[in-house]
């Protein structure tokens, strides 16, 4: 599963994925759904490159690079990152690269093929042990406004946790996002999550600001 039609649970706006890296993410997030996927058994292990996975990317598609495992964790390795960025400008597409630790992407700035889109999650303003060893939200927010200079960028807001409303709006509105994306759990975690009055109130505050909001199916479920 390197070269993949989205399906299922990825953003309905990607039509394929690329994921040339197999192995555990160090981050260890408790909700991260690769651990219930079907192919779970691919990533577990140290990180490792997939040599067979570079083949042709094609053109006009647009790809979210690295779906099942953050190629910004500490523990992927510099040239791994840059054999990946320099396949993916040999392709006319359009790309995401998303990160829970895009303080990283700034060492890539000059790397990135035309057509980048840089990504975060930020799931709240607060910090649950549920996020694992992952950059508080805080920092990401901070690396995306920085990035977000010459870059577009997006903000996901999957799973949504409880939060503190104009905390969390201007967090997400601080990345300067082209849009954000929310989402809610939808593995029976039992994470903290807010009121569908908080979450209406957070669409309603990004709105405000001229930010386009995408909501995902699995938000009804915290909705009704």
């Amino acid at each position: 599963m390197t070269l993949n039609i989205s399906k299922g649970n990825m953003y309905d706006w990607v039509t394929k994925t690329w994921n040339p890296i197999r192995g555990e993410c160090s981050h260890k997030c408790s909700y991260c759904y690769v651990k219930s996927s079907r192919v779970k058994k691919l990533y577990t292990g140290k990180p490792h490159m997939v040599e067979s996975a570079f083949r042709s990317l094609g053109k006009d598609h647009f790809y979210f690079i690295g779906s099942m495992i953050d190629l910004w964790a500490e523990s992927i390795k510099t040239y791994s990152i840059l054999k990946i960025l320099e396949h993916c400008r040999k392709y006319q597409n359009i790309y995401l690269f998303q990160s829970k630790n895009p303080y990283r992407f700034e060492e890539f700035k000059t790397d990135f093929p035309p057509n980048t889109i840089l990504g975060t999650t930020i799931e709240t303003n607060r910090v649950y042990r549920q996020m694992g060893n992952t950059p508080e939200p805080i920092h990401r927010a901070e690396d995306m406004h920085l990035l977000s200079i010459g870059f577009k960028t997006m903000v996901t807001v999957e799973p949504i946790m409880d939060f503190d409303l104009n905390r969390f709006s201007d967090l997400i509105c601080m990345c300067n996002p082209e849009w954000v994306n929310i989402g809610a759990d939808s593995q029976g975690h039992n994470l903290p999550e807010p009121s569908s009055e908080k979450i209406q109130s957070l669409i309603d505050n990004l709105r405000d600001a001229d930010i386009e909001v995408k909501i995902k199916s699995n938000l009804k479920r915290l909705m009704t």
